[in-house]
């Protein structure tokens, strides 16, 4: 392991994306040296952008604006493509309303208006992206169709974009040492400027002089202490998707040290509906995001008590799937069943339904299918069959009413449970195929949680972190990524999270150069 510097210009604490481009911004910025530490062990870097899929949310023109971004789409698949322009307008209302017009509107207005030009500073800085054929296309008549405002991801997902990320920070010249926990935030008593930081690296205790701290070292997800107490009650059991570091640890610096103030959804989080077989406490490395069970638009969910419990078709998925963790922790057991029929097995995605990857259950008939999940946790049989009945009964009513209605999973097709002739308590409002055709498929999920909302209150324009007591910034202290709140609230557009932390890291790297006698 490299000596621990003394000093540096610019301290990054966090490893992932958003603590990677701040770093990458400040050395192109001018600052000399830039050092980026992380409590994580090497082989953890990364935090959760590793786990994430590498999408990125970002305004385009189309085709002509994406296809010189990306190394997956040759001449003949390019003439296949559809994929409609995503503007400031788009991106503003999915904004506005996912995350229930909370959404602080200066943040939302820079995360909008940046992303295009981040994503291509991104591409200048060697992250190699791809048009996400696997997961945001289906191939409908022939056509590759796009759906939900969301094209882009990186090259072998999270895995790929922070190895590219530390490629990166290898060419500029940004020091990396892990194994290094930021504990103190040490600061001038007559400026209120922080001036240095206390660390810890192998059991030693030690401080770097420093102009500038960019805090990019996630929220309290890893947390069942601070779940419990900020998310809910139950939130203690939720599985952690990705990294078991993110412990909420400099978030709670700050507000010590420098009265930072708050902002944000304490309350809320991005929680996804996750393999119930997945490790309780910690992501899988390998498995990265395949624990992730999206598929629920193209069938439904019950309950253990044989009930559905939310409208698996209100809206695609990339506008759902960060709230419905929540929907499934809420159930009796945290557990919920996706069910399928040989309509829609196909549509599945095989990175996360693979037999490799997930128990698959498998029937011949709807009761056997009862009979089968009975020992994973199904506790009303009957409930489940009947409800699963009526179901396939308002389907075959809402077709009868609407024979013109074509089933179309890149758009919302109207494809409902709710005909005047009979409606559902709970309906599904697209994609509603009946559940009748075997074999029948299901799979047992629960609530895997991603990301807190709750973070620390910045000036929007370079991330600084506002102090509660004076309401003014602190010189020299940054916040980025999950550390930065008031941006999402109760939910969030799918990819919008990466594309945040790359667009506020790039604004807090630049300005804290700036801020030690960059350029």
């Amino acid at each position: 392991m490299a000596p621990l510097p003394t000093r540096c210009d610019v301290l990054v604490a966090g490893s992932g994306n958003a603590g990677f481009s701040a770093a990458v911004a400040a050395k192109q910025a001018g600052a000399k040296h830039v050092l980026l530490i992380d409590k994580c062990p090497e082989e953890w870097a990364g935090g959760n952008s590793y786990f994430t899929a590498g999408a990125y949310r970002t305004v385009h023109h189309g085709t002509e604006d994406l296809l010189p971004l990306v190394n997956n789409v040759d001449e003949e698949t390019a003439k296949r493509i559809d994929l409609e322009p995503y503007t400031v307008d788009s991106f503003a209302n999915d904004m506005k309303r996912i995350c229930s017009g909370r959404s602080d509107p200066q943040l939302a207005q820079i995360l909008i208006g940046d992303s295009n030009a981040t994503v291509k500073w991104l591409k200048s800085n060697g992250i190699r992206f791809q048009l996400s054929f696997n997961r945001q296309a289906y191939e409908v008549d022939g056509r590759l169709k796009f759906w939900g405002g969301l094209s882009l991801k990186t090259q072998d997902g999270g895995k790929g974009l922070i190895e590219d990320h530390k490629a990166a920070a290898r060419k500029h010249g940004v020091e990396v040492l892990y194994s290094t926990a930021l504990k103190r935030l040490i600061t001038d008593p007559k400026t209120g400027a922080v001036t240095s930081v206390a660390v810890q690296t192998n059991g030693e205790d030690a401080v770097i002089q420093t102009g500038a701290v960019i805090l990019a070292a996630g929220g309290f997800e890893s947390n069942p202490r601070l779940r419990s107490q900020y998310l809910g009650p139950g939130w203690d059991l939720a599985k952690v998707r990705g990294t078991p570091h993110n412990m909420g640890d400099c978030l709670e610096t700050a507000i010590r040290d420098v009265s930072a103030g708050q902002a944000g959804n304490w309350s809320g989080c991005h929680s996804v509906a996750w393999d119930a077989n997945a490790p309780s406490d910690t992501g899988d490395r390998e498995a990265s995001n395949e624990f992730t069970k999206s598929g629920y638009p193209l069938g439904l969910m019950f309950n253990v008590l044989g009930e559905r419990f939310v409208d698996e078709g209100v809206d695609l998925r990339n506008y759902t799937y960060a709230k419905f963790g929540r929907a499934i922790l809420a159930q009796p057991s945290h557990v919920a069943f996706q069910i399928w029929d040989s309509r829609t097995t196909p549509w599945l995605r095989s990175e996360e339904y693979r037999p490799e990857r997930v128990e698959r259950i498998s029937a011949d008939t709807i009761e056997e299918l009862a009979d089968k999940l009975a020992p994973l946790g199904l506790e009303n049989r009957e409930a489940f069959v009947r409800n699963l009945h009526e179901y396939n009964e308002a389907v075959y009513a809402f077709q009868q009413e609407h024979p013109d209605k074509k089933w179309d999973p890149a758009v919302r097709d109207g494809m409902s449970t709710q005909s005047s002739a009979k409606r559902l308590p709970l309906g599904k409002t697209n994609w509603a195929l009946p559940v009748d055709k075997a074999p029948f498929l299901a799979v047992a999920v629960t609530c895997g949680i991603t990301f807190t909302f709750g973070g620390l209150k910045v000036i929007p324009d370079t991330a600084q972190v506002v102090s509660s007591t004076t309401g003014k910034g602190v010189p020299g202290l940054y916040a980025v990524g999950e550390m930065m709140g008031g941006l999402f609230y109760e939910n969030y557009p799918g990819g919008s999270g990466l594309t945040s932390g790359a667009v506020f890291g790039r604004r807090a790297g630049t300005a804290a150069a700036k801020a030690v006698g960059g350029s």
